[in-house]
Formats: C-alpha cells, sequence, structure tokens
C-alpha cells in the first residue's frame, strides 16, 4: 500500500474520532462570512492576515490539500470559484455537505497532490494550502505544480510544519527522542513511532524544502509568520513549530 493511501484511511479515522480539521463550519459561520466577517487558518492558531487577501469575488481558489468544509466554504461565501483536492474521501463529503447546505457550487475532488495536479498552467488566482506537507516525502514536486497551474502574480498561501514537533515524544513534549530528518520510509524506529499513536505516515521537513524550494522553482516569498501548536508544553513555552508563507509567482 502506497503510504499516501495508508495516511488517507488514518485520517478517515481521525474525522470520525472527532479530529478539530475534520469538522465543517455551520451555517452561522458561512453565514457572517457573506456579511465580511471571518477568518480563515493555515497553522493551528494564527488566522491568516487579512491583509493576505485581496478582493476575492469571481478569482479561482483551490485548496491544496483542503478538504473538510473549512476554508473552501469561507471563500465561496465571499464569491469566490473554489475547487479543492483531498486524498481523505471524508474530507471531500465535508466539502460537498457544506455546499449543498449553503447553495453554492464547488469542484471537490478525491485527489493524491504527490501526483500532477489535474488542471491546465495558469489556471488559479490563489492556492491556499493548510499544513500537510507533513504527510508527503517529496516537498519540491509540491511546489514545482502550484507555480504551474497558478496564473501569473498568483498567490500561494502554505502552512508548513517546520520539523521541530518530530524531535519530541507525544506525551509530555520534554524529552528529545527522534532524530532529523523524520522519515519513517527510511527509520524503522520513525515508523514504529507513529504506528504506535495512530498518526499515519509523517515526514519532517528542513527550512530548504519548505522555504528554499519554493523560490528555487519560482516564487516569491512576500511575507511569512510563526506559530504554535495551540496546546503543551512546546506551546506554552512559546516554541514556534509552524511556519506560514504568502508566496507570488
Amino acid at each position: 500500500m502506497k503510504y499516501t493511501d495508508i495516511n488517507a484511511q488514518t485520517i478517515n479515522r481521525w474525522i470520525d474520532q472527532g479530529w478539530q480539521w475534520g469538522q465543517p463550519i455551520d451555517h452561522q459561520t458561512y453565514v457572517e462570512a457573506t456579511k465580511g466577517n471571518w477568518s480563515v487558518l493555515l497553522t493551528p492558531t494564527k488566522p491568516v492576515p487579512q491583509d493576505w487577501f485581496n478582493n476575492l469575488k469571481g478569482k479561482r481558489i483551490l485548496g491544496l490539500a483542503s478538504g473538510g468544509g473549512q476554508q473552501m466554504p469561507i471563500f465561496s461565501a465571499l464569491k469566490a470559484k473554489c475547487s479543492v483536492l483531498d486524498y481523505s474521501i471524508k474530507q471531500i463529503e465535508s466539502e460537498h455537505l457544506v455546499a449543498k447546505r449553503e447553495g453554492y457550487q464547488i469542484d471537490a475532488r478525491l485527489f493524491d497532490i504527490t501526483n500532477p495536479l489535474p488542471y491546465a498552467d495558469n489556471t488559479f488566482d490563489m492556492i491556499f494550502h493548510p499544513v500537510s506537507n507533513c504527510y508527503i516525502e517529496n516537498v519540491l514536486a509540491i511546489w514545482q505544480e502550484c507555480h504551474r497551474v497558478l496564473k501569473p502574480n498568483g498567490t500561494l498561501m502554505a502552512g508548513l510544519d517546520n520539523g521541530f514537533n518530530f524531535l519530541f515524544d507525544d506525551n509530555d513534549e520534554t524529552k528529545i527522542v527522534h532524530s532529523l530528518p523524520f522519515n519513517p520510509l527510511k527509520n524503522p524506529d520513525h515508523m514504529q513511532a507513529l504506528k504506535k499513536d495512530d498518526s499515519g505516515i509523517q515526514f519532517s521537513h528542513t527550512l530548504e524544502e519548505q522555504i528554499r524550494y519554493q523560490i528555487k522553482v519560482g516564487f516569491k516569498i512576500i511575507d511569512l509568520y510563526e506559530d504554535y501548536n495551540g496546546d503543551g508544553f512546546l506551546h506554552q513555552h512559546r516554541v514556534p513549530t509552524f511556519w506560514a508563507t504568502l508566496a507570488q509567482k
């Protein structure tokens, strides 16, 4: 079985158990967005700055590994034309559920984004890519495809795990137990640790992979910020564990 298939099955289980990133927005949140009261997340706690967005009306937006009915409904409420790719069937079902409930159209597809994206060159005005590269081994290929399907001057918003979490145990986050890079396909100890906690197949990535590779494929980094886990020892001690980047083609 491909590691991405394992991750799809894992995330489906998490959603059944109440995983927060698999719970679609409610009707009132959608209504508030139509009135201009909204926010979206790329990383666990910090909303994306409003000045990262221009007027979204009529813009084509791709939610890349962004299923779950959390961000695309907001952009749809702002009159954007949204597509979303996700490899979890339950995440895609949530997108269709919210679209039907609120009466808008969405192109929501079950798709493994480690494959070439199913769109022509220069298709989208914006790509919204919340933290998900940690489930993918080869990040460079993702950035190449993002650059290809964006229109000239289009923007990529990406949430990125900076790898620090992978050093620590999942209990109290006070003891370093793993080496970096964290790659369970190459390190049996890493694979065993993930299996123990039903964590799917995850990978750490470096600053070079996450940010320099965006530049390498042709993006210009416009802005960025750091974020935290949301709870736990590292969060309490204000240790940044995530980045978010705004890049332009």
